[in-house]
């Protein structure tokens, strides 16, 4: 059965999962509904979020190559595959997936972030505020079972990329973290505050 986490939560993916080695990150969001024209008629805004991944050695960035995501669809591990592109978040279920290969993942590597941010938010004035209905799952890319599942219910307003999750190392077991933070200056600023200019 799958778990349902909460904000700052964290679960062990392999400690009861005997032999799961890759995993399905799948994330998904909706535009919230917002009011348009005279008669106050409610539309939802067209925002395109992207879903990265991104590999840290030591918890911190080390390189730009260490970044997933649609313009990167492929680390050079071969442990971390981006599926591509969704542009308007619409329709249910996953809008974007990511797939880990746990053992692939070079031993250097002790935590791989899931991010999500809005693609030319400041150009178009659109931040998490404007989003709603925002989760990450995993799920056991084997099996195709759902292991947890954290729905994000806050609000977000102003932030331009949030770390939806992170996928880390720890004593020998492969955990989940439900982190849910939300970074203002958009992606460049999140890797910054990891140590990685951008």
């Amino acid at each position: 059965m799958s778990i349902s986490l909460q904000k700052g939560q964290k679960v062990s993916l392999t400690k009861e999962n005997a032999g799961l080695s890759q995993l399905l990150v799948g994330l998904g969001w909706d535009a919230a509904e917002q009011k348009r024209g005279f008669f106050g008629l409610k539309k939802s805004a067209d925002i395109d979020c992207d879903a990265t991944a991104i590999l840290l050695k030591d918890g911190r960035f080390r390189d730009n190559s260490d970044v997933v995501y649609f313009g990167n669809l492929s680390h050079k591990s071969g442990a971390v595959i981006h599926l591509g592109d969704n542009l308007t978040g619409e329709g249910e279920g996953d809008d974007e997936q990511i797939i880990i290969d746990l053992a692939k993942i070079p031993k250097e590597y002790d935590k791989i972030m899931i991010v999500v941010n809005i693609y030319s938010a400041v150009q178009r004035k659109q931040h998490f505020g404007m989003i709603h209905n925002a989760f990450i799952r995993i799920v056991d890319g084997k099996t195709n079972k759902e292991l947890c599942k954290y729905d994000l219910t806050e609000e977000y307003p102003g932030m331009l990329a949030m770390i939806f999750g992170e996928i880390y190392r720890h004593n020998g077991e492969w955990k989940f973290s439900a982190v849910g933070s939300g970074f203002e200056g958009g992606l460049e600023a999140l890797c910054r505050s990891y140590g990685l200019n951008v």
